[in-house]
């Protein structure tokens, strides 16, 4: 496509004070401003004959496989022209699809000599655009804006070149990797190593005698009355639990906190414990649900597992549907063959709404244990909080205190059901869920 420059606009938009001027002073000069337009306009299409390309310019993308959510990604593109006549210089800009940032929106690059190939001077310009997405899904690059003027600058030509670039955009594990690697390295992981194998858990390892500072509970009284002092039996910690991270991806889930989604914020907590997890033996399965159930798998061991639990997990996408706990959770239950550790990251904003959530917990708690992850709405306690300045400002802060007070009792409720509760701050849920996971297996209530 070819269209005027905004100086061959200005340059024939001259022509008619000229002719208005030239009419004034003499009525048959007025042709000067016609003929000082049509003048511009023949330029502008010798500029725009010069500059067109004979050969269709290549193009060479490079873009990355895949991202993570908020991750910054170098997109690269470079265009080669083969041709006598090349542009100085070329404006570039990228259009993509979904939900993804582009900076800089439009770059401006010049045209350099490349190399020699058959005989004819290639010449390439290349940019770097950065490529970034705040949110899970896919990143789609589809289609490639060129445009560059001709010696005379009065004319653009333009191209538009498809592209089909797409990337998963997958959940940031890289603050998983780095809350793991602090995790390990103070060796807290019970049944990790085997120095620490040993003195807790379930399964019998050996028998020893018994020594001053032991545990009186480990004695064996049967075998110490047979060998006529005492001995104490020595057990190890019990693996290949079976752990299932449920996830709510709600309405609710999908509201942000703190900046991010609370549904991101669940499963970057559920991507650090599924890794402590397969690094300690267990077994790890995923649930999704929202008005229905979205994802259900097998439970999988071993840390080679985890890229797989990470690929399943980014299938989970933001909804506006509430949530409906009776048809997941009892769905949850009856997928589970044996007792399990479930893990429930949800969100609840009133004890009425969560009614049918506490009826349906009751069932899966009489054959499983049930930890349940929920965030803390930092944003209501300091609308809490704050000094009030007018009448605005008290019925905030009331308002905040009686949502408050509802979450509470449905927190009460939880505990007295025997569910295990954990609630932190969101930048801050995946150490609490780990923690709250090795306390769990250190007083072996699997």
């Amino acid at each position: 496509m070819i269209y005027p420059t905004r100086t061959a606009v200005a340059l024939a938009a001259v022509g008619a004070p000229i002719a208005l001027a030239a009419g004034v002073l003499a009525a048959r000069w007025w042709v000067i401003g016609v003929a000082w337009s049509g003048l511009i306009v023949l330029l502008m299409l010798l500029d725009a004959g010069v500059s067109r390309l004979r050969r269709a310019p290549r193009i060479v993308l490079q873009a990355p496989g895949a991202l993570a959510v908020g991750e910054q990604a170098v997109v690269k593109v470079a265009v080669a022209f083969r041709s006598i006549i090349s542009p100085r210089q070329v404006e570039m800009m990228l259009e993509g699809e979904g939900d993804i940032v582009l900076a800089p929106r439009k770059a401006v690059v010049a045209v350099e000599d490349n190399s020699v190939v058959a005989g004819a001077s290639e010449k390439e310009a290349a940019a770097a655009i950065t490529l970034t997405s705040p949110r899970r899904g896919e990143a789609v690059l589809s289609r490639l804006w060129l445009r560059w003027a001709g010696p005379l600058r009065l004319a653009w030509t333009q191209i538009a070149h498809p592209l089909d670039h797409r990337a998963p955009v997958t959940p940031d594990i890289a603050a998983v990797k780095d809350q793991a690697l602090r995790l390990f390295s103070r060796d807290a992981l019970h049944g990790l190593k085997a120095q620490i194998e040993t003195g807790e858990g379930t399964e019998f390892h050996a028998l020893r005698d018994f020594l001053p500072g032991m545990d009186h509970r480990t004695i064996d009284w049967k075998q110490s009355a047979r060998h006529g002092k005492l001995v104490s039996q020595e057990r190890r910690t019990e693996r290949n639990h079976t752990v299932v991270l449920a996830l709510d991806s709600g309405r609710t889930m999908c509201e942000p906190v703190a900046g991010a989604p609370r549904i991101d914020r669940a499963i970057s907590a559920a991507l650090l414990i599924s890794y402590v997890s397969l690094a300690t033996g267990d077994r790890v399965g995923l649930f999704g649900f929202d008005a229905r159930p979205r994802l259900s798998t097998g439970a999988v061991s071993g840390v080679q597992s985890f890229p797989l639990i990470q690929r399943l997990v980014s299938r989970l996408d933001y909804t506006t549907e509430e949530t409906n706990f009776t048809l997941g959770l009892t769905t949850l239950a009856g997928d589970l063959d044996r007792r399990s550790l479930v893990i429930i990251f949800t969100e609840f904003t009133d004890s009425i709404g969560a009614e049918l959530m506490l009826e349906n917990l009751k069932r899966l708690l009489k054959r499983h244990l049930v930890l349940f992850v929920v965030m803390r709405d930092e944003e209501l306690e300091s609308l809490a909080r704050r000094e009030p300045v007018d009448g605005a400002d008290i019925a905030r802060a009331v308002t905040a205190a009686a949502l408050l007070k509802e979450r509470e009792i449905v927190m009460v409720r939880l505990r007295r059901l025997g569910v295990q509760l954990v609630e932190a701050p969101a930048d801050g849920i995946g150490p609490a869920v780990v923690n709250a996971y090795l306390d769990i297996k250190r007083r072996n209530l699997l």
